[in-house]
Protein backbone atom coordinates (compact mmCIF):
# COMPACT_ATOMS: atom_id res chain seq x y z
CA UNK A 1 0.00 0.00 0.00
CA UNK A 2 1.49 3.29 -0.80
CA UNK A 3 2.23 5.63 1.87
CA UNK A 4 1.15 10.06 1.22
CA UNK A 5 3.17 12.23 3.45
CA UNK A 6 2.17 16.44 3.56
CA UNK A 7 5.10 18.54 3.00
CA UNK A 8 5.97 21.85 2.14
CA UNK A 9 7.07 23.88 -0.84
CA UNK A 10 3.11 24.29 -2.57
CA UNK A 11 3.66 23.70 -6.57
CA UNK A 12 7.43 23.91 -6.64
CA UNK A 13 7.60 20.49 -4.25
CA UNK A 14 7.75 18.28 -7.34
CA UNK A 15 11.10 17.89 -8.70
CA UNK A 16 11.57 20.61 -11.68
CA UNK A 17 9.10 22.62 -11.11
CA UNK A 18 9.48 26.75 -9.91
CA UNK A 19 7.63 29.64 -8.95
CA UNK A 20 7.68 33.30 -7.78
CA UNK A 21 5.24 36.04 -6.95
CA UNK A 22 6.09 39.64 -7.71
CA UNK A 23 3.99 43.03 -7.50
CA UNK A 24 3.73 44.86 -11.46
CA UNK A 25 2.14 47.72 -10.46
CA UNK A 26 -1.33 45.97 -11.31
CA UNK A 27 -2.48 46.39 -7.48
CA UNK A 28 -0.79 49.56 -5.39
CA UNK A 29 1.57 47.47 -2.95
CA UNK A 30 0.84 43.89 -2.88
CA UNK A 31 1.98 41.04 -5.00
CA UNK A 32 0.06 40.95 -8.05
CA UNK A 33 2.05 38.39 -10.55
CA UNK A 34 3.12 35.20 -10.32
CA UNK A 35 4.54 32.47 -12.67
CA UNK A 36 4.99 28.38 -12.69
CA UNK A 37 8.03 27.43 -14.72
CA UNK A 38 8.73 23.64 -15.42
CA UNK A 39 11.95 22.41 -16.54
CA UNK A 40 11.35 19.85 -18.37
CA UNK A 41 8.42 21.13 -20.56
CA UNK A 42 5.19 19.39 -18.98
CA UNK A 43 2.19 18.06 -20.35
CA UNK A 44 -0.78 19.80 -19.25
CA UNK A 45 -4.06 19.14 -18.83
CA UNK A 46 -7.31 21.85 -17.88
CA UNK A 47 -10.89 22.25 -17.33
CA UNK A 48 -12.75 25.55 -17.53
CA UNK A 49 -15.87 27.29 -16.45
CA UNK A 50 -19.27 26.34 -17.88
CA UNK A 51 -19.93 30.37 -18.44
CA UNK A 52 -20.76 31.10 -21.81
CA UNK A 53 -18.42 34.11 -21.49
CA UNK A 54 -15.34 32.62 -21.23
CA UNK A 55 -12.72 34.87 -20.35
CA UNK A 56 -9.34 35.64 -23.08
CA UNK A 57 -6.89 33.29 -21.24
CA UNK A 58 -9.38 30.45 -21.69
CA UNK A 59 -10.18 31.35 -24.93
CA UNK A 60 -6.38 31.28 -25.72
CA UNK A 61 -5.80 28.30 -24.19
CA UNK A 62 -8.32 26.45 -26.41
CA UNK A 63 -7.23 28.62 -29.59
CA UNK A 64 -3.48 27.25 -29.16
CA UNK A 65 -4.65 23.73 -28.33
CA UNK A 66 -2.08 23.88 -25.51
CA UNK A 67 -0.96 20.18 -24.42
CA UNK A 68 2.15 20.72 -23.65
CA UNK A 69 3.78 23.83 -21.78
CA UNK A 70 6.67 25.00 -19.61
CA UNK A 71 5.33 28.26 -18.58
CA UNK A 72 2.07 29.95 -16.65
CA UNK A 73 1.65 33.65 -16.28
CA UNK A 74 -1.40 34.50 -13.59
CA UNK A 75 -2.14 37.85 -12.91
CA UNK A 76 -4.70 39.32 -10.79
CA UNK A 77 -7.31 42.23 -9.99
CA UNK A 78 -7.94 42.42 -13.49
CA UNK A 79 -9.79 39.09 -15.13
CA UNK A 80 -9.41 39.50 -18.82
CA UNK A 81 -12.82 38.95 -19.60
CA UNK A 82 -15.39 40.82 -22.01
CA UNK A 83 -12.52 42.08 -23.31
CA UNK A 84 -13.27 40.54 -26.73
CA UNK A 85 -10.86 39.62 -29.64
CA UNK A 86 -8.50 42.31 -28.02
CA UNK A 87 -8.31 40.33 -24.77
CA UNK A 88 -6.85 37.17 -26.58
CA UNK A 89 -4.28 39.85 -28.61
CA UNK A 90 -2.75 41.57 -25.20
CA UNK A 91 -1.95 37.57 -24.28
CA UNK A 92 -0.04 36.81 -27.94
CA UNK A 93 1.80 40.37 -27.69
CA UNK A 94 2.84 39.38 -23.58
CA UNK A 95 4.28 36.05 -24.69
CA UNK A 96 5.53 37.14 -27.74
CA UNK A 97 8.11 39.98 -26.05
CA UNK A 98 8.35 37.67 -23.10
CA UNK A 99 9.73 34.98 -25.56
CA UNK A 100 12.62 37.21 -25.94
CA UNK A 101 13.27 37.40 -22.86
CA UNK A 102 12.72 34.04 -21.35
CA UNK A 103 12.59 30.58 -22.61
CA UNK A 104 9.24 29.95 -22.64
CA UNK A 105 7.22 27.36 -24.95
CA UNK A 106 3.28 27.45 -25.60
CA UNK A 107 2.87 29.51 -22.60
CA UNK A 108 -0.55 29.36 -20.80
CA UNK A 109 -2.36 32.57 -18.71
CA UNK A 110 -4.35 32.61 -16.31
CA UNK A 111 -6.34 36.24 -14.83
CA UNK A 112 -8.53 37.20 -12.38
CA UNK A 113 -10.10 40.01 -10.97
CA UNK A 114 -12.54 42.65 -12.34
CA UNK A 115 -14.16 42.08 -15.66
CA UNK A 116 -14.85 44.25 -18.92
CA UNK A 117 -10.75 46.33 -18.32
CA UNK A 118 -8.09 45.75 -21.04
CA UNK A 119 -4.81 43.87 -19.18
CA UNK A 120 -2.26 46.80 -18.13
CA UNK A 121 -0.02 44.66 -21.02
CA UNK A 122 3.01 46.68 -20.45
CA UNK A 123 2.89 46.36 -16.68
CA UNK A 124 2.54 42.70 -16.95
CA UNK A 125 5.57 42.66 -19.36
CA UNK A 126 7.98 44.83 -17.41
CA UNK A 127 7.04 42.52 -14.01
CA UNK A 128 7.26 39.15 -16.35
CA UNK A 129 11.10 40.14 -17.27
CA UNK A 130 11.91 40.31 -13.34
CA UNK A 131 11.20 36.82 -12.83
CA UNK A 132 13.54 34.29 -11.34
CA UNK A 133 12.71 31.11 -13.32
CA UNK A 134 15.08 29.34 -10.67
CA UNK A 135 13.12 30.63 -7.55
CA UNK A 136 11.10 28.32 -5.71
CA UNK A 137 9.00 30.64 -3.75
CA UNK A 138 6.06 29.31 -3.84
CA UNK A 139 4.04 30.94 -1.18
CA UNK A 140 4.78 34.22 -2.85
CA UNK A 141 3.34 32.76 -6.01
CA UNK A 142 0.32 31.55 -3.91
CA UNK A 143 -0.14 35.37 -2.59
CA UNK A 144 0.37 37.19 -5.99
CA UNK A 145 -3.28 35.53 -7.19
CA UNK A 146 -5.50 36.85 -4.32
CA UNK A 147 -8.09 39.02 -4.74
CA UNK A 148 -10.44 38.79 -2.21
CA UNK A 149 -9.01 35.97 -0.41
CA UNK A 150 -7.86 36.53 2.85
CA UNK A 151 -5.10 33.66 3.23
CA UNK A 152 -2.85 31.89 0.32
CA UNK A 153 -4.03 28.37 -0.62
CA UNK A 154 -1.87 25.55 -1.51
CA UNK A 155 -0.53 21.87 -0.63
CA UNK A 156 1.89 19.66 -1.25
CA UNK A 157 2.49 15.91 -0.46
CA UNK A 158 4.90 12.65 -1.35
CA UNK A 159 3.65 9.15 -2.64
CA UNK A 160 6.48 6.64 -1.47
CA UNK A 161 4.83 3.23 -3.26
CA UNK A 162 5.77 -0.14 -1.68
CA UNK A 163 8.67 -0.43 -4.50
CA UNK A 164 10.54 2.35 -2.83
CA UNK A 165 9.84 5.30 -5.55
CA UNK A 166 8.22 8.30 -4.70
CA UNK A 167 7.09 11.39 -6.41
CA UNK A 168 5.13 14.46 -5.41
CA UNK A 169 2.14 16.40 -5.88
CA UNK A 170 1.51 20.37 -5.52
CA UNK A 171 -0.97 22.65 -5.49
CA UNK A 172 -2.07 26.24 -5.40
CA UNK A 173 -5.35 28.02 -5.18
CA UNK A 174 -7.16 31.25 -5.22
CA UNK A 175 -11.33 31.98 -4.16
CA UNK A 176 -13.69 33.52 -2.34
CA UNK A 177 -16.21 35.08 -3.81
CA UNK A 178 -18.10 34.14 -6.99
CA UNK A 179 -18.14 30.65 -6.28
CA UNK A 180 -20.10 28.42 -7.85
CA UNK A 181 -17.74 26.31 -9.93
CA UNK A 182 -19.66 24.82 -13.45
CA UNK A 183 -16.08 23.00 -14.71
CA UNK A 184 -15.71 30.52 -9.03
CA UNK A 185 -13.69 32.96 -9.07
CA UNK A 186 -11.28 30.22 -8.76
CA UNK A 187 -8.50 29.32 -10.40
CA UNK A 188 -6.17 26.03 -9.30
CA UNK A 189 -2.73 25.37 -10.36
CA UNK A 190 -1.52 21.17 -9.69
CA UNK A 191 2.52 20.06 -10.46
CA UNK A 192 3.57 16.91 -10.43
CA UNK A 193 7.10 15.03 -11.31
CA UNK A 194 5.02 11.79 -12.82
CA UNK A 195 5.39 10.89 -16.31
CA UNK A 196 1.17 11.47 -17.19
CA UNK A 197 0.33 11.81 -21.13
CA UNK A 198 -2.19 14.75 -21.55
CA UNK A 199 -4.92 12.86 -22.14
CA UNK A 200 -5.18 11.20 -19.02
CA UNK A 201 -4.45 14.10 -16.98
CA UNK A 202 -7.65 15.61 -18.93
CA UNK A 203 -9.20 12.38 -17.56
CA UNK A 204 -8.36 12.20 -14.17
CA UNK A 205 -8.91 16.28 -14.02
CA UNK A 206 -12.59 15.76 -15.24
CA UNK A 207 -13.21 12.68 -13.16
CA UNK A 208 -11.83 14.81 -9.78
CA UNK A 209 -13.49 17.83 -10.56
CA UNK A 210 -16.54 16.76 -10.23
CA UNK A 211 -16.31 15.69 -6.49
CA UNK A 212 -13.94 19.04 -5.73
CA UNK A 213 -13.99 22.46 -6.83
CA UNK A 214 -17.48 20.89 -8.71
CA UNK A 215 -19.02 20.34 -5.63
CA UNK A 216 -18.68 23.80 -3.87
CA UNK A 217 -20.25 26.70 -3.48
CA UNK A 218 -20.16 30.00 -2.10
CA UNK A 219 -22.72 32.17 -3.50
CA UNK A 220 -24.29 30.41 -6.59
CA UNK A 221 -22.68 32.67 -9.27
CA UNK A 222 -20.67 31.04 -11.85
CA UNK A 223 -17.44 33.01 -13.07
CA UNK A 224 -15.59 33.73 -16.35
CA UNK A 225 -12.40 32.59 -15.48
CA UNK A 226 -12.32 29.02 -13.37
CA UNK A 227 -9.97 27.05 -14.29
CA UNK A 228 -7.78 24.16 -12.89
CA UNK A 229 -4.64 23.29 -14.61
CA UNK A 230 -2.53 19.84 -14.25
CA UNK A 231 1.60 19.99 -15.37
CA UNK A 232 3.25 16.88 -15.30
CA UNK A 233 6.88 17.08 -16.43
CA UNK A 234 8.28 13.32 -15.91
CA UNK A 235 11.10 14.05 -14.19
CA UNK A 236 10.05 10.74 -12.74
CA UNK A 237 9.97 8.66 -15.24
CA UNK A 238 6.81 6.38 -14.18
CA UNK A 239 3.02 6.48 -13.18
CA UNK A 240 1.62 5.09 -11.30
CA UNK A 241 -2.39 5.80 -11.62
CA UNK A 242 -4.20 4.29 -8.38
CA UNK A 243 -2.26 6.31 -5.94
CA UNK A 244 -2.04 9.39 -8.39
CA UNK A 245 -5.84 9.42 -8.57
CA UNK A 246 -6.39 9.24 -4.76
CA UNK A 247 -3.29 11.64 -4.00
CA UNK A 248 -5.00 14.05 -7.00
CA UNK A 249 -8.14 13.26 -4.75
CA UNK A 250 -6.61 14.93 -1.80
CA UNK A 251 -5.21 17.99 -3.33
CA UNK A 252 -8.17 19.11 -4.62
CA UNK A 253 -10.62 18.59 -2.15
CA UNK A 254 -8.18 20.38 0.51
CA UNK A 255 -7.85 23.24 -1.91
CA UNK A 256 -11.57 23.12 -2.79
CA UNK A 257 -12.14 23.40 0.76
CA UNK A 258 -9.98 25.54 1.33
CA UNK A 259 -11.75 28.15 -0.66
CA UNK A 260 -15.35 27.11 0.61
CA UNK A 261 -13.76 28.19 4.83
CA UNK A 262 -12.37 31.26 2.87
CA UNK A 263 -16.31 32.56 1.70
CA UNK A 264 -16.23 36.24 1.93
CA UNK A 265 -17.26 36.57 5.11
CA UNK A 266 -17.44 33.55 5.89
CA UNK A 267 -17.31 31.82 9.59
CA UNK A 268 -18.71 28.46 8.79
CA UNK A 269 -17.55 25.07 6.49
CA UNK A 270 -21.11 23.11 5.92
CA UNK A 271 -21.37 20.01 4.03
CA UNK A 272 -24.74 19.10 2.51
CA UNK A 273 -24.77 14.70 2.48
CA UNK A 274 -27.46 13.61 0.32
CA UNK A 275 -28.52 9.96 0.22
CA UNK A 276 -31.34 7.68 -1.14
CA UNK A 277 -32.05 9.44 -4.26
CA UNK A 278 -33.07 7.92 -7.56
CA UNK A 279 -29.91 8.57 -9.21
CA UNK A 280 -26.35 9.77 -8.41
CA UNK A 281 -27.38 12.95 -10.84
CA UNK A 282 -30.59 14.01 -9.06
CA UNK A 283 -29.06 13.73 -4.93
CA UNK A 284 -26.34 15.82 -6.63
CA UNK A 285 -29.03 18.25 -7.85
CA UNK A 286 -30.65 18.28 -4.94
CA UNK A 287 -27.05 19.01 -2.74
CA UNK A 288 -26.37 21.80 -5.28
CA UNK A 289 -29.66 23.27 -4.90
CA UNK A 290 -28.99 22.96 -1.39
CA UNK A 291 -25.80 24.54 -0.96
CA UNK A 292 -26.59 27.74 -3.52
CA UNK A 293 -30.09 28.44 -1.32
CA UNK A 294 -29.79 31.87 0.11
CA UNK A 295 -32.40 31.36 2.51
CA UNK A 296 -30.12 28.05 3.69
CA UNK A 297 -27.01 30.04 3.60
CA UNK A 298 -28.72 33.02 5.81
CA UNK A 299 -29.94 30.63 8.40
CA UNK A 300 -26.64 29.21 8.93
CA UNK A 301 -25.03 32.29 8.99
CA UNK A 302 -27.53 32.95 11.72
CA UNK A 303 -27.54 29.54 13.34
CA UNK A 304 -31.26 29.08 12.94
CA UNK A 305 -31.58 25.35 12.52
CA UNK A 306 -34.89 26.48 10.44
CA UNK A 307 -35.22 22.89 8.53
CA UNK A 308 -38.41 24.45 6.50
CA UNK A 309 -35.88 26.43 4.69
CA UNK A 310 -34.05 22.99 3.63
CA UNK A 311 -36.70 21.11 2.99
CA UNK A 312 -38.24 23.85 0.73
CA UNK A 313 -34.97 23.57 -1.23
CA UNK A 314 -35.11 19.88 -1.62
CA UNK A 315 -38.40 20.04 -3.49
CA UNK A 316 -37.70 23.24 -5.51
CA UNK A 317 -34.39 20.90 -6.80
CA UNK A 318 -36.82 19.79 -10.12
CA UNK A 319 -36.20 15.92 -8.81
CA UNK A 320 -38.45 13.40 -7.61
CA UNK A 321 -39.17 13.78 -3.81
CA UNK A 322 -41.88 12.47 -1.18
CA UNK A 323 -42.46 14.49 2.21
CA UNK A 324 -43.18 10.62 3.41
CA UNK A 325 -39.71 9.64 2.77
CA UNK A 326 -37.73 12.58 3.67
CA UNK A 327 -35.66 12.64 6.51
CA UNK A 328 -32.89 15.84 7.27
CA UNK A 329 -30.85 15.44 10.22
CA UNK A 330 -28.01 18.15 11.62
CA UNK A 331 -25.42 16.06 12.22
CA UNK A 332 -27.02 13.23 14.30
CA UNK A 333 -30.00 15.06 15.38
CA UNK A 334 -33.06 14.27 13.05
CA UNK A 335 -35.81 17.15 12.63
CA UNK A 336 -37.45 15.39 10.44
CA UNK A 337 -38.14 11.76 9.92
CA UNK A 338 -40.39 10.70 6.79
CA UNK A 339 -43.26 12.43 7.30
CA UNK A 340 -42.86 13.19 10.91
CA UNK A 341 -41.87 16.99 12.55
CA UNK A 342 -39.48 15.66 15.57
CA UNK A 343 -38.31 19.67 16.38
CA UNK A 344 -39.45 19.51 19.88
CA UNK A 345 -37.59 22.34 21.89
CA UNK A 346 -35.45 19.94 23.00
CA UNK A 347 -34.49 18.98 19.51
CA UNK A 348 -33.90 22.24 18.27
CA UNK A 349 -31.69 23.67 21.31
CA UNK A 350 -29.49 20.34 19.96
CA UNK A 351 -29.67 21.24 16.37
CA UNK A 352 -28.58 25.15 17.18
CA UNK A 353 -25.55 23.72 19.23
CA UNK A 354 -24.49 21.71 15.81
CA UNK A 355 -24.86 25.15 14.30
CA UNK A 356 -22.89 27.21 16.32
CA UNK A 357 -19.74 25.01 15.30
CA UNK A 358 -17.42 26.26 12.21
CA UNK A 359 -17.67 22.85 10.44
CA UNK A 360 -20.63 20.06 10.54
CA UNK A 361 -22.92 18.23 7.96
CA UNK A 362 -26.45 18.35 7.23
CA UNK A 363 -27.60 14.98 6.39
CA UNK A 364 -30.93 14.64 3.51
CA UNK A 365 -32.04 11.16 3.19
CA UNK A 366 -34.87 11.56 0.03
CA UNK A 367 -35.52 7.63 0.83
CA UNK A 368 -36.03 6.34 -2.69
CA UNK A 369 -32.89 4.92 -4.08
CA UNK A 370 -29.24 4.36 -3.52
CA UNK A 371 -28.05 7.55 -5.09
CA UNK A 372 -26.15 9.82 -3.32
CA UNK A 373 -23.26 13.01 -3.50
CA UNK A 374 -21.81 15.66 -0.87
CA UNK A 375 -21.75 19.04 -1.42
CA UNK A 376 -19.89 22.07 0.28
CA UNK A 377 -20.79 25.44 1.06
CA UNK A 378 -20.38 28.47 3.69
CA UNK A 379 -22.69 30.67 5.22
CA UNK A 380 -23.33 34.37 3.86
CA UNK A 381 -23.92 37.33 5.77
CA UNK A 382 -23.53 41.13 6.32
CA UNK A 383 -19.56 40.68 5.42
CA UNK A 384 -20.29 39.45 2.34
CA UNK A 385 -22.13 42.25 1.30
CA UNK A 386 -19.72 44.81 2.01
CA UNK A 387 -16.86 43.17 0.53
CA UNK A 388 -18.98 42.81 -3.10
CA UNK A 389 -20.74 46.14 -2.77
CA UNK A 390 -17.14 48.04 -2.59
CA UNK A 391 -15.22 45.17 -4.75
CA UNK A 392 -14.35 48.15 -7.49
CA UNK A 393 -13.77 50.57 -4.72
Amino acid sequence: MFKQFFINGGVTAPDGFFADGVNSGIKDDSLDLAFIYSDPIANIGAVFTSNKFQASPLQHFQREKIEKSNFILINSKNANAMTGERGIQDIYSIFSTLSKELPIYNPVMSSTGVIGSPLPVEKIVEGAKSFDLNSKNHLNASKAIMTTDTRPKEIAVEVQLPDGRSYRVGGMAKGAGMINPSMATMLAFITTDLKIDTPTLNRLLRETTKTTFNAISVDGDTSTNDSVFLMANGKKDFFDEVSFRETLHLIMKHLALEIVKDGEGAKKLVAFRVTGAKSDRDAEKVAKTLSNSLLVKTAIFGEDPNWGRIAMAIGASGVEVCEKNLTIAYEDIEVYRRGENLFTPEVEEKAYQILRKSQFSIYCDLGLGDGEFTSYTCDIGYEYVRINADYRT
